[in-house]
């Protein structure tokens, strides 16, 4: 059992959801929120950069509000594949294309209305700059490493661009993650790709750092395993 303090806000997982479901309510809450602060409509065409543990679910959260077209990007093709899963219209991979000459020329031109980064990448912030049309909206909810540098200009005097940042799960994100996972409607045994013994922390963190080399998307601890 666990003790909280008497002032905490607690949720209690739904008997219908399974452990791998249970693991994503708090990072797909975050995604949510991050979705809501985009303002996703069915008239948007919205790009998600980044396939990751948030940003799929981010897709899943988009794909609820039906926009015009969700396009995920991601330079790894199993979490292109996994994207597909989560309600992607369209896949793109940097290291194989130009997506931002790709993205403008399925909007005529425009650009993206939704850029949502979520790789926590320099280079993607500069890229949704480009790829977002004028008057579009920009939500970031990575952390970076170092300091990201970026032409201010395209903010302001080229594009009149809503800059918004997301943080943790909002108001009601516990509430709507779980609603949503509870449709179905993201695939939880494939984003949890491994699941470790609590005694195996330290490995699971180690595999999280090294996404690349491990094929990990979200590590889950099992205090009972």
């Amino acid at each position: 059992y666990m003790v909280f303090p008497s002032k905490s806000v607690v949720y209690k997982v739904p008997p219908s959801l399974s452990s791998n479901e249970a693991v994503l309510i708090e990072p797909l809450s975050c995604s949510v929120h991050g979705v809501e602060r985009g303002s996703v409509s069915h008239e948007d065409v919205v790009v998600v950069s980044g396939a990751g543990a948030i940003g799929l679910g981010m897709i899943a959260a988009a794909k609820s509000r039906k926009p015009a077209r969700l396009i995920a990007l991601d330079c790894v093709e199993s979490r292109l594949e996994l994207a597909r899963k989560c309600g992607a219209d369209v896949v793109l991979n940097p290291r194989n294309e130009d997506v931002v000459e790709t993205v403008k020329k399925m909007t005529s031109g425009y650009g993206c209305d939704v850029y949502l980064e979520a790789t926590g990448n320099p280079v993607s912030v500069s890229q949704g700059l480009q790829m977002v049309r004028k008057r579009g909206r920009f939500v970031e909810f990575s952390v970076f490493q170092d300091a990201v540098t970026v032409d201010w200009t395209v903010i302001g005097d080229t594009k009149e661009l809503d800059i918004l940042g997301a943080h943790c799960s909002g108001e009601k994100g516990y509430e709507m993650a779980t609603s949503l996972l509870q449709t179905g409607a993201v695939p939880a045994d494939d984003i949890v790709t491994h699941t470790l013994p609590l005694g195996d922390v330290v490995s699971g963190i180690g595999m999280v750092s090294n996404a690349a080399d491990s094929g990990s998307v979200k590590v889950a601890l099992d205090p009972f395993a």
